[in-house]
């Protein structure tokens, strides 16, 4: 449905990218491919985990795109763009570390997990019922990502693991926060579904 548009879409994601400190998106820039093609798998690495997140920020950057191209609303393909740098990261990890990359010619929309095939499908049929509901559905892919890479994070010694994941946690933080933020415009508190609240209180206020 999204698959021709999409595409254009993306080429804006990957063209705009290289100008994003420019948008009102308040991101932590710094998990750029470069910085860890040189890497090379430690002890203590978890390919388990690169592999997930690869596909766990895709999801995000595809569901943020569909619900662009549905509401026209700018704040989506400002954090696209992040993620699609999110996505870089980890999958300039996976290549230096010869892992096969699990995105590799997938469409949009497209997953090998089915699990996040699934929540794929049923996150963006949610934020195609209101402009509310889409911000909503952007906290709820935050708060996932955030819960994961903590978790990922907990299990890894991996230098480099620990570097790129600390980063993309950065940028979730970021998102939850404009997401929230955009959600209150509406009267609407999102109330965490994987984190603590406690946590989500700490990342609201910045703490």
């Amino acid at each position: 449905m999204y698959k021709h548009t999409s595409t254009m879409v993306l080429a804006l994601v990957l063209v705009s990218s290289f100008t994003l400190a420019a948008q009102p998106i308040e991101e932590v820039q710094t998990t750029t491919p470069v910085a860890v093609q040189a890497l090379t798998e430690e002890p203590g690495s978890t390919a388990e985990g690169l592999l997930y997140m690869r596909e766990e920020e895709k999801l995000a950057r595809d569901v943020y795109i569909a619900l662009y191209e549905k509401w026209g609303l700018r704040t989506f393909l400002n954090i696209a763009e992040s993620e699609q740098q999110h996505m870089d990261a980890v999958g300039a990890l996976l290549a230096a570390r010869n892992i096969e990359d699990p995105v590799a010619g997938s469409d949009f929309g497209e997953f090998k997990n089915t699990d996040l095939a699934a929540l794929y499908s049923s996150l963006v049929s949610q934020g195609m019922q209101s402009a509310s509901e889409a911000y909503r559905v952007g906290a709820i892919i935050e708060d996932l990502d955030i819960y994961d890479l903590k978790e990922y994070l907990s299990k890894t010694t991996d230098e480099a693991e620990i570097w790129v994941y600390t980063n993309l946690l950065k940028g979730s933080e970021n998102h939850m926060r404009t997401f929230t933020k955009q959600l209150e415009r509406y009267g609407v508190t999102y109330t965490a579904r994987y984190i603590s609240d406690a946590e989500l209180q700490a990342i609201l206020s910045g703490r």
